[in-house]
């Protein structure tokens, strides 16, 4: 497949952790536009891939989105993985905490989405974003972060009928994964960090990837993805 025929995916937060195993993933078939803050951030993702481009842009920052938007003349799907936990007890909250999780966790992942119906709705593409098992349910010291989540699973709700006909639209709810997200949030709550016990990146990523493949009468809306060997109670 040549590269003008590739199908082409934005993946944000795609330089470390779920966003580059969805890169790693989606590599022999798509070209990647590799999401990032920085430039030295993602490029090497973008030299390890085999058909990929850097889309640098701070996603708080409208202006710099917009930007880096414009230099794109199709898309085919968008993957919204980048995020950001900081949990805490409400009493323990600061308003600026709450604000910065809800910036990145919706408002950009609503305005960026917005900025690119246009490319979107064109190619009759799809929208994927990582949500949490913290979109379903919420725990003691996690209320700042999961209400951000189930925000961000109102926003998918309401596109995917709003955009139904035109657009597929799919929320991806994992578990806990082992990333460096998840050993700051083990080490915030003072556990031992032990990774077999968690989700790997790849699993996420083929929960992506199916939903990306199905077929366009299909669209694949939720997915739950879940430790095997977890217990309830230790889960989001």
């Amino acid at each position: 497949m040549s590269t003008i025929e590739r199908p082409v995916v934005l993946i944000t937060g795609a330089s470390r952790g779920i966003g580059r195993a969805i890169a790693d993933a989606l590599a022999g078939e798509w070209r990647i536009l590799v999401g990032g803050t920085r430039l030295e951030s993602v490029q090497p993702a973008v030299d390890a891939l085999p058909d990929a481009a850097p889309f640098v842009a701070d996603l708080t920052d409208p202006t710099a989105v917009g930007a880096a938007v414009a230099q794109l003349d199709r898309l085919n799907a968008v993957v919204h993985s980048a995020g950001v936990s900081e949990g805490s007890t409400v009493e323990e909250t600061s308003r600026e905490q709450w604000a910065h999780q809800f910036e990145l966790n919706v408002v950009a992942v609503a305005d960026l989405t917005r900025m690119l119906l246009p490319l979107l709705r064109a190619s009759r593409g799809h929208v994927v974003a990582i949500n949490s098992g913290s979109g379903f349910t919420s725990n003691p010291g996690n209320g700042p972060y999961s209400a951000s989540k189930f925000a961000l699973r109102a926003f998918t709700d309401a596109l995917r009928e709003e955009e139904r006909g035109r657009l597929r639209v799919t929320s991806i709810h994992p578990g806990r994964v082992d990333t460096d997200m998840q050993r700051q949030i083990q080490e915030r709550l003072g556990h031992e960090y032990q990774p077999e016990k968690y989700l790997k990146p790849s699993s996420i990523a083929a929960a992506v990837k199916l939903a990306l493949d199905a077929s366009e009468d299909a669209t694949v809306e939720s997915v739950a993805v879940r430790p095997s060997g977890l217990p309830r109670s230790e889960r989001p």
